[in-house]
């Protein structure tokens, strides 16, 4: 057995990096552990491996009263049929060393994959929890990560975003989203050849999940046009990812460095007649014909919500009769401010 053990934890060290010193020890660890047990002792005891033969002995150390550790005597105690409980022992910490390995190479490859876009089969769903087989993981899709009105049905494939990854003692626990804008931006580059050469680029996109995207991309070359090579032949390539999306409403936009023009834009799939902005406080007035309004703002204000965080701008939109109303009772406070300025100085 002793021949076999060394040969075995060179194998594993050629083969699974793991070091044999670092085996050794912790069978030193074990094997006291189980002499202990095994034979009832309460004495303090020493393991003794020999690196190259892999024979194993047992130490009892005599502790001398009053003077230096150090100089503790030992005897060899080594039982007769030590050699079965070593063999039962070395197994088990083998084993264990070949998973923490296993784990922490798993836990290295799956870290560097945050912000991937992975395809997996739903294994098991309920109300706590998704499981979503990605090959050699599990993940874990949270409730928190899934879009409203989705259903996760097993055997499914369906494809996530790797939010983040965790280290915990029973392995990487890798953790996938269906909510996170990095899974639009990753389906983009998946369907545009464009945004993945880099011809097109993404420059924001705001998100709420299971209802509605914007995103907003130019073009790196003049004669490219971002919003068409974003929608495809026939819608066919956004059609692809509102399939993804499971029906998810998708806004592709022009991004402009002119503010008024990116607000216009952002505001899509509604008609803006004015732009009114105050850049010291981000802020920006939007005046639309009366039948344009309840578009411009949508649904419980969903797309002038969406506007404002893909521009970054603070976005009060107004109707033309609103507006009017509101310069004219302006103007009239104006006016009346004067009047009453004039009486006083009279």
């Amino acid at each position: 057995m002793n021949k076999e053990l060394i040969s075995a934890l060179a194998e594993l060290e050629k083969e699974k990096g793991i070091k044999m010193d670092t085996i050794i020890e912790a069978l030193k660890v074990a094997l006291a552990s189980a002499y202990k047990r095994n034979y009832q002792v309460e004495y303090d005891c020493r393991i003794d491996i020999d690196n190259k033969s892999g024979n194993i002995r047992v130490f009892k150390i005599i502790e001398n009263e009053g003077e230096d550790e150090s100089e503790n005597n030992e005897i060899e105690v080594t039982p007769d049929n030590f050699g079965r409980i070593a063999a039962q022992t070395a197994k088990q910490v083998i084993k264990q060393r070949i998973k923490e390995a296993e784990r922490e190479i798993m836990y290295d490859e799956f870290k560097d994959r945050v912000g991937d876009l992975v395809t997996g089969i739903i294994q098991q769903s309920d109300s706590r929890f998704t499981l979503v087989d990605l090959g050699k993981v599990e993940a874990l899709l949270p409730p928190y990560e899934q879009a409203p009105g989705e259903r996760y049905r097993h055997g499914d494939r369906i494809k996530c975003y790797i939010s983040d990854v965790r280290k915990t003692t029973k392995g990487p626990q890798v953790i996938v989203s269906r909510t996170h804008t990095g899974l639009i931006r990753k389906l983009f580059e998946l369907e545009v050849p464009e945004i993945y050469e880099g011809v097109v680029e993404i420059m924001s996109i705001a998100r709420e999940a299971g209802y509605r995207t914007k995103i907003a991309v130019r073009s790196n070359e003049k004669n490219v046009d971002p919003v068409g090579a974003c929608v495809g032949p026939k819608g066919s390539r956004v059609k692809m990812i509102v399939n993804e999306l499971n029906g998810e409403k998708i806004d592709i936009v022009d991004y402009s460095q002119d503010v008024v023009a990116y607000i216009k834009n952002s505001l899509s799939p509604a008609r803006v007649n004015k732009v009114l902005i105050d850049e010291d406080n981000k802020f920006s007035l939007i005046v639309v014909s009366d039948d344009q309004l309840s578009l411009a703002i949508g649904r419980e204000g969903q797309n002038a919500r969406l506007a404002a965080r893909l521009t970054g701008w603070k976005i009060d939109i107004k109707s033309e009769k609103q507006f009017e109303e509101e310069l004219a009772e302006a103007r009239e406070e104006r006016i009346m401010g004067k009047s009453e300025e004039t009486e006083e100085g009279s």
